[in-house]
């Protein structure tokens, strides 16, 4: 085995977000290259400081991670995208051999860490999820689990109930249907019926 990756284990900040993870070392200095979980991978190529994890269990790794347990906190030193694909260097890493360490990490960024959004009208998904969602009428028709994306537009997933009985709806994020987001009572109200 290698030398052990050379930075801190540091705790996950509690408004972490998991956006991404390393795919594979790239080129010979350290680099890595990294799936991002986002369309612009905006998160990752603004913040500075990115929190790493082991992979999940049962994840796709070939070969047991034993590049550190925990997280580890890393300063990043350069982040762009490069062809179809976002490459990164760390602060502390200059080799490829610790590079190929990371292969699989899950990445985590702290939210407050996230770009603001760059117009009115757009949200990160993560801010959405959790929102109650009621129609033009008040009717409540469940809560945000999830966020399609369909290319032409994104869908909410809004769930009401639990077990068996839940009803799910699946409800396009569009202005023609989504009448006003507001964050702060976390609400999204919608013009659709309980029926459709």
């Amino acid at each position: 085995m290698t030398d052990p990756v050379p930075w801190h284990v540091a705790a996950l900040p509690a408004d972490a977000v998991e956006v991404g993870h390393v795919q594979q070392a790239w080129g010979v200095r350290g680099w890595v290259r990294v799936h991002s979980l986002s369309r612009g991978g905006d998160a990752l190529l603004h913040a500075r400081r990115w929190y790493l994890q082991p992979p999940a269990p049962g994840g796709a790794r070939a070969k047991p991670f034993d590049a550190f347990e925990g997280v580890v906190a890393v300063t990043v030193a350069e982040a762009r995208w490069h062809g179809d694909g976002l490459v990164a260097r760390f602060e502390g890493l200059d080799d490829r051999t610790h590079a190929e360490q990371l292969r699989g990490a899950r990445i985590a960024i702290a939210r407050a860490d996230f770009p603001a959004p760059e117009g009115p009208d757009e949200y990160y998904w993560v801010d959405l999820i959790g929102c109650t969602v009621v129609n033009r009428e008040g009717i409540v028709l469940g809560v945000v689990t999830d966020l399609l994306s369909t290319g032409p537009h994104d869908v909410l997933c809004v769930r009401d109930g639990s077990g068996e009985a839940a009803t799910e709806r699946l409800i396009p994020f569009v202005g023609a249907y989504v009448d006003a987001v507001d964050l702060p009572a976390r609400r999204i109200t919608v013009d659709w019926q309980p029926d459709y």
